[in-house]
Order: structure tokens, then sequence, then C-alpha cells
């Protein structure tokens, strides 16, 4: 569990496929990243969840200032991760534990989908974003409701459709990758908790009642 405040923005040290089918000389496997981080890894045990721009990983290995996770295909077609190279930065966030301060919102880092950024237009230093949202996921988007862009806990300010619109704050620009985007980028999207259990309860509700 997360809370999208970001504590760490990390870069792709490497990328490479697991061999799968050896005896073939296939190539297939899990993809195999290494990440280089500002993180005390000496404290972070092999198993660890962290959460690499939204999408929560399981660290593998380690060195002094660097990890590796694996990440599977499934992972590689539901996030912006497949887009990723050598010395792309990432937005990183370790999991929650009994004493951290919780300021963000509850996020589980498992992606929901990909949205796109469409609009951008700064205001008093701060930067109005807009979003467009695949389809399946507006319902769980609404004013002043949370949602998780690239792991950051945003606020929604305006909903029309399946666009959305969040408010960037200078602090949150300069510490997290989010300044970095432009017209067209990629972002993982990870709707609000709440908003998924509320809509599975009452798809639930209909599904009884017909």
């Amino acid at each position: 569990m997360f809370t999208g405040i970001i504590t760490d923005i990390g870069t792709i040290k490497s990328l490479s496929r697991l061999r799968a089918g050896e005896a073939k000389g296939e190539w297939g496997g899990d993809l195999r990243l290494e990440v280089i981080c500002s993180y005390d890894t000496s404290g972070i045990d092999i198993g660890a969840s962290i959460s690499h721009s939204g999408a929560c990983m399981t660290v593998i290995e380690k060195g002094p200032d660097w990890y590796a996770i694996e990440v599977s295909d499934e992972s590689l077609s539901k996030t912006t991760m497949g887009e990723w190279t050598q010395g792309t930065q990432i937005n990183l966030e370790r999991a929650l534990t009994g004493k951290d301060e919780m300021g963000g919102h509850m996020v589980t880092g498992h992606v929901d989908g990909v949205g796109e950024l469409i609009a951008m237009e700064e205001i008093a230093g701060s930067h109005k974003l807009r979003f467009r949202a695949p389809d399946d996921m507006a319902f769980g988007i609404a004013p002043k409701g949370s949602i998780t862009i690239d792991g950051v806990s945003l606020t929604v300010n305006d909903v029309q459709g399946r666009e959305f619109e969040v408010n960037i704050i200078p602090h949150t620009w300069q510490v997290t990758t989010l300044g970095k985007l432009s017209l067209g980028s990629k972002v993982n999207l990870e709707i609000d908790l709440i908003a998924r259990y509320v809509a599975r309860y009452l798809a639930h509700q209909l599904e009884s009642q017909a």
C-alpha cells in the first residue's frame, strides 16, 4: 500500500529480457529492469514492494545505489512501462509502514489504465493539466476526488466525460516527473480505491436485480 507521495526519482539503468525456452534459443520472458535510486538500499529487503510511476513491483536484487525488478508482459501491456528505456526517469515510493504519515490517499500500486496528456496551461506558477482516460475508467473519476497519475496522488478539479483536469503546484512539478510531461505523454492512472469498490458493489446490485 502507498500514499501517492513521491519520495525519490529513479533512473532506468538497464533493461534486459530474461530467456524463455533457452533450448530453442528464444527470448520472451519477463523484462528485468535495474533502477538507480538515492534510497539507502541496505534498508530495502529482497521481496520489498516499490511503486514505479504508480506500478507496484517487487525487488529481486540490489546493489549499493540500485535494485532490480522483473516486469511481466501483462504489466507491460497495462502500463507505460513498455515504453521505458535506459535513462528514463520514474517516480518512486516505498511501501507504507505502520509509522508513516498518510499524506496523500490510499494507493494500491495496481494501474487501472493509461491516460494521455491533452492540454497544459501555466497559471500563477502552478500548472493545470488535462488528461484523457480510457473509457472504462471514467466511472471512477469525480470532481474533488482523488486520482493517482504516474504514482502521484492528486485531486481532480474538473471532469468532462473521460477527460479530467488536475492542478500541479510548483513543489510537485519540481520533485516528480510530472514536470517533464509534454502534450501527448502517456501516464499510468489509478482510480481511488473507494470508487473501485463502490462501482463493484453497484454492479453487483444491478446483477442481483436482473
